[in-house]
């Protein structure tokens, strides 16, 4: 388990630093210039110049690349060119927005999927699992902001349960900061729990076929039996890679979301980055969103040896 766990280190570490690489030179080299481009076309040569010294563009690509990587990994990210505040400090107001938004789609979608899934694979080809599996497919096909459209529509607009969009802060007091989140939230969980439904079933069908299963049956446990006691955690491996991705997934492709609901998230804080051509804000937020998606594949990695024994003795 020592070697498996010491070569997912350094496959992580292989991994942000090609993603730093890619990030920097798409960002600072591929463009042109920096400062040029985020001045824009009409600004004074001046301009210009002192913004590439205030940048610290004049000095060579291999030297900018290292004071990046360096300012990184000492919590520094530079300061925003439109804000003229400290990335680190956009970072930390809007990051408790985007962790608690994920977590919370990521739950709500986890408790939809999983009793879905499991009565779909426990009554296959039934008038339930037909039904179930053409509720998933349009759940798939239906894109999240239509369903954000529809929520506020229905809830904000008409009952005004909610409101249509904007954040109190955690200040206001938990509950209205998940009464917040909860519209959100629930668009984006509603196609993520399609596919981890459609992915449970299919799992636990496979499952339910093999030879383990059919001798628990032939010793005499009935058919949910050996659904909980033996297929069900056997087939939770690949719902087990869906939920991390998906958690990446929430937490750095709700860029959409945050602009429908108006949130100031970090996707909301990327957006504006690149409409405003705030080049260190946008560099320093992928950054981030690509770390958290390589931490949490490497945490999945982590939880396969917990949940199936037979991983344990294969890397033992």
């Amino acid at each position: 388990m020592l070697p498996f766990l010491i070569k997912r280190l350094v496959s992580l570490c292989l991994s942000l630093v090609a993603a730093s690489l890619v990030i920097f030179f798409v960002i600072e080299v591929v463009p042109g210039d920096p400062a040029s481009f985020m001045l824009g076309m009409n600004a004074e040569p001046d301009t210009v110049a002192a913004l590439r010294d205030s940048l610290g563009l004049n000095a060579s690509i291999p030297l900018r690349y290292w004071q990046w990587v360096s300012g990184l990994l000492q919590g520094e990210f530079g300061t925003s060119y439109t804000y003229k505040v400290p990335v680190r400090e956009l970072i930390a107001d809007r990051i408790w927005v985007s962790l608690p938004l994920a977590a919370l789609a990521l739950l709500l979608s986890t408790l939809i999927a999983f009793p879905v899934g499991v009565i779909a694979a426990a009554r296959r080809n039934s008038p339930a699992d037909v039904s179930i599996m053409g509720v998933t497919q349009l759940g798939i096909a239906v894109p999240n902001f239509w369903f954000a459209m529809l929520l506020v529509m229905f809830f904000a607009i008409t009952l005004r349960w909610f409101s249509a969009g904007g954040f109190p802060g955690w200040d206001a007091g938990l509950f209205a900061g998940l009464k917040a989140l909860t519209l959100p939230a629930v668009a984006l969980a509603l196609p993520q729990a399609s596919i981890l439904a459609r992915v449970m079933r299919s799992s636990l069908l496979d499952t339910l076929g093999e030879d383990f299963v059919r001798t628990a049956r032939a010793k005499g446990l009935s058919q949910r039996q050996a659904l909980w006691r033996h297929a069900l955690r056997n087939a939770l491996i690949p719902v087990l890679t869906i939920i991390g991705l998906q958690f990446s997934f929430l937490l750095a492709g709700a860029i959409i979301i945050e602009n429908v609901f108006f949130l100031p998230g970090l996707g909301r804080l990327v957006f504006q980055g690149i409409t405003q051509r705030d080049l260190i804000v946008v560099k320093s937020v992928i950054f981030l969103l690509v770390f958290a998606v390589i931490l949490v594949t490497f945490i999945v990695d982590m939880t396969y040896a917990i949940v199936d024994p037979r991983l344990r003795r294969a890397r033992a």
